[in-house]
């Protein structure tokens, strides 16, 4: 249906691959909220990643593509882990307006070790290291980074820690990643994500001031019969605790309709997001433009049957350089 074509009472579905912005205006909680489907399968089956693997990238991405579509300028979020278990590295980056890359670096013995103990929850994956996640606004530009220590904890729990010591904003995070059969394709397998990001942004004096704000610690401030005089955050919370996994990933609730269930009471407002694409950022010009920074010396140690070969880790594409185009 043509968003042009709705009447009134109806509303549009913003479908795979589209980062979903809204506000609960009575709670005073924003977010964004996606699911996503071909963009993941392709990244993902590009690599024929083991399943373990693929779900730990799938829920970086996602948490990139929560984090990466709030950006109000041009330039690039990245997040990052370094680790000392099976899978020790993870990374995506999101670049505006919508390109998304990622790839997984783990050791093939190990992970086939610790599947055979059924060690392969997200946190014994992982082990034991840190998350980095870095806004890069240009060449001209300084970056700014936040690193929170993984230390056991899933990447939720690693999510809602950055924002409450690097931003202090109250923030929940949910996610989601499966392997789905899709009607018609002959019991081919696809994988999909979704998540959800919330944000506690009060604007009244009051809710500033309310315990929840820096994390819901110490006691809150009670009415003159005991009762908390605001639990806006912790409804918000609440609401958001009864979404199960499948509903994040179900094509046939949607981003839209999952908002609907949870903050219909409250009243909720979606607004016109952003797509996202599996688009890499590599190419013949800038790989070339590393491989002249090299000396003769690695010029040579990199040539093999006379060509120096490259190959992106994002998105698997080769790259032939004759070596003579760097002699000098």
């Amino acid at each position: 249906m043509n968003q042009n074509d709705l009447k009134l009472g109806q509303f549009g579905f913003a479908g795979d691959d589209h980062v979903v912005p809204f506000d609960v205006e009575t709670l005073d909680v924003r977010g964004r909220a996606v699911q996503v489907g071909p963009m993941l399968d392709q990244i993902l089956s590009r690599h024929e990643y083991p399943e373990p693997v693929g779900r730990l990238l799938a829920e970086v991405i996602v948490l990139t593509v929560l984090l990466g579509s709030s950006l109000k300028f041009s330039g690039k979020f990245i997040v990052q882990t370094r680790t000392d278990g099976p899978v020790d590295m993870l990374v995506a980056d999101f670049t505006t307006p919508g390109s998304v890359r990622a790839y997984a670096r783990y050791d093939e013995e190990r992970l086939r070790e610790a599947e055979a103990k059924g060690e392969t929850t997200p946190e014994q994956l992982l082990g034991v290291g840190i998350l980095a996640l870095t806004v890069d606004q240009g060449a001209h530009m300084q970056r700014y980074q936040g690193i929170v220590q993984l230390d056991g904890s899933d990447l939720e729990s690693v999510a809602r820690t950055y924002f409450r010591q690097s931003e202090q904003i109250p923030t929940e995070v949910k996610m989601g990643v499966a392997r789905i059969v899709m009607p018609g394709e002959g019991g081919q397998q696809h994988w999909r994500a979704g998540g959800l990001l919330l944000q506690f942004t009060p604007t009244s004096p009051e809710r500033s001031r309310m315990s929840d704000i820096s994390g819901g610690d110490g006691d809150e401030e009670n009415t003159g019969d005991g009762q908390p005089e605001d639990n806006a955050w912790q409804e918000a919370l609440a609401l958001a605790g009864t979404i199960e996994p499948g509903e994040l990933v179900d094509p046939s609730v949607g981003v839209e309709r999952l908002l609907f269930r949870l903050f219909h009471e409250q009243g909720v407002r979606a607004y016109e997001g952003t797509d996202v694409i599996d688009d890499c950022s590599c190419s013949r010009d800038k790989i070339r433009g590393i491989l002249d920074g090299f000396t003769a010396e690695e010029i040579e140690q990199s040539t093999e049957n006379g060509e120096i070969h490259v190959n992106c880790e994002f998105c698997s594409k080769s790259y032939s350089f004759n070596p003579e185009e760097f002699e000098g």
